[in-house]
């Protein structure tokens, strides 16, 4: 619930003669939390670090402030205990960067302590300005203490990302973006001594000097060197496209093998496709489903056995703008080695593809285009099987046709059965 913050018109909020913001059902409490860039404090950061009577941060902030001879210090380690200490008297919390993106400020806020926040620069944006590029394209990623495959996914979906890394994940993430075509920096423990910001090697994905990993902390910067840069009102991912389910004339196919854009709009919606998901389109045709994916944000794998659809699903990802991955091969084989993804698509192949499909990718939910009306039942009996809850439907589009007249007519598409399950 949004809970409405009153203050009076034309008084300050911050400096001298402010007044305290304070949101009704939350405890204001004698915390400030200090950010650190490797840079001389504020006034305002070293007059609150002079009065402190608990310091909390990491050893390496510890270890470089000028904390009181009387302050209790306390390792951030566990981030329970750091924010047990924080209530219990006058205190400093120092974090790197800004502590208000994705920082400690929302864990203090989450216990209702409002602190007081004296940012520095954030590591995403030193780093960018240490590569001397723009970031308002960007997507902003954190791994830390989270599923990194979501950032991964995320990340190779679009054409720049940064990514906040957790302990040890900087290697993994650096070689599939490798993979991927991207460029790939790493900015290693940025504002301090050790800093260091390099170029990952494509060969070898490390950059010389590198070959023991990473030092910590450290953000991953990943471009598309192909990309090309615009003027942008919103920063980060634009939000869904301005058009989906796509008239079948805005992609390449063979002999009209492509999904309908009256069965790809419900396909898409029970999908779910955006940024942090993976979707497998199986028997993908054309890739219509896979691209459509795509441009919501999420990571699209097609899989497709054809030589000649598979160089049309490329195609279609370079007409629309838009990355994704395209296996060549059959299922269930052409499966194997794949990321686990949260949805599937199955517009092609049998009752052994779609096992093999739900097996091994794991997705909560599937969708299933089928044309035959026997295979209905034995496939909502095999999505039932595997724990979905399933539902159908058949869709029949009648489209609008002109006549010799200038009238009108009803001209009938084949119908399709959709069925989709969720977890």
């Amino acid at each position: 619930m949004n809970v409405p913050v009153n203050v009076p018109l034309n008084v300050p909020v911050s400096g001298p003669g402010r007044v305290p913001v304070t949101v009704p059902g939350r405890v204001p409490a004698s915390v400030t939390v200090i950010g650190c860039d490797g840079g001389p404090p504020s006034p305002r950061a070293a007059a609150a670090l002079a009065e402190a009577q608990v310091v909390i941060g990491a050893p390496r902030h510890l270890k470089a402030a000028a904390i009181p001879p009387g302050a209790r210090q306390v390792e951030l380690k566990h981030l329970a205990d750091a924010l047990d200490a924080a209530t219990q008297a006058q205190t400093v919390i120092l974090a790197s960067g800004d502590p208000g993106f994705f920082g400690i400020v929302r864990a203090l806020r989450a216990r209702t302590i409002e602190p007081r926040v004296i940012p520095a620069v954030s590591s995403v944006a030193l780093a960018f300005a240490r590569l001397g590029l723009d970031w308002d394209d960007a997507l902003v990623l954190s791994a830390h203490g989270r599923d990194p495959a979501c950032a991964l996914a995320a990340a190779l979906a679009h054409p720049k990302a940064a990514i906040l890394t957790g302990p040890g994940q900087a290697r993994d993430l650096g070689a599939e973006l490798l993979r991927a075509g991207r460029q790939v920096y790493v900015a290693e423990r940025l504002g301090e001594p050790g800093e260091r910001v390099a170029a990952l090697d494509a060969d070898s994905g490390f950059a010389e000097g590198f070959a023991e990993g990473f030092a910590e902390p450290n953000v991953l910067i990943a471009v598309d060197p192909a990309a090309q840069s615009a003027p942008r009102w919103l920063a980060g991912h634009q939000g869904a496209p301005p058009g989906w389910a796509l008239k079948e004339t805005a992609f390449e196919h063979r002999d009209s093998m492509i999904t309908k854009a009256e069965v790809r709009a419900l396909a898409l919606a029970r999908l779910g496709p955006g940024p942090g998901r993976t979707i497998w389109d199986v028997g993908a045709g054309s890739g219509s489903v896979a691209v459509e994916c795509a441009r919501f944000g999420a990571r699209a794998i097609a899989i497709e056995a054809d030589s000649g659809q598979c160089a049309r699903i490329r195609e279609n990802a370079a007409r629309h703008g838009v990355y994704l991955t395209v296996v060549q091969g059959r299922a269930p084989q052409a499966l194997r080695g794949l990321p686990a993804a949260g949805a599937v698509f199955a517009g092609g192949g049998d009752r052994e593809v779609l096992a093999a499909a739900i097996e091994q990718a794991g997705p909560d939910r599937v969708v299933v285009a089928l044309a035959a009306v026997q295979r209905v039942a034995e496939t909502a009996d095999l999505l039932a099987g595997h724990g979905y809850q399933t539902e159908g439907v058949q869709l029949q589009a009648s489209r609008l046709a002109p006549l010799p007249s200038g009238a009108h007519r009803l001209a009938a598409q084949n119908p399709v059965f959709l069925l989709w399950g969720h977890r």
